[in-house]
């Protein structure tokens, strides 16, 4: 487990998967990486790439 800093209030974060500080709230400025962007990311985008997928996938087998 690595220990992050808070850039606001300069307290120590234990956990390696908090966003925000514990203690003052202030965002930790993490990335938020492909699987995050996704879960917090509007529905329509979420849809459209199961769409597209879908497709892709329909299209693949059709030319197998």
């Amino acid at each position: 487990m690595a220990e992050y800093v808070c850039p606001r209030c300069g307290k120590p974060i234990d956990d390696d998967e908090a966003l925000l500080c514990l203690y003052c709230g202030e965002n930790l400025e993490r990335g938020v990486g492909v699987l995050g962007k996704m879960k917090y990311s509007s529905h329509w985008v979420i849809i459209a790439a199961i769409t597209i997928f879908v497709i892709v996938a329909f299209i693949l087998l059709m030319c197998l």
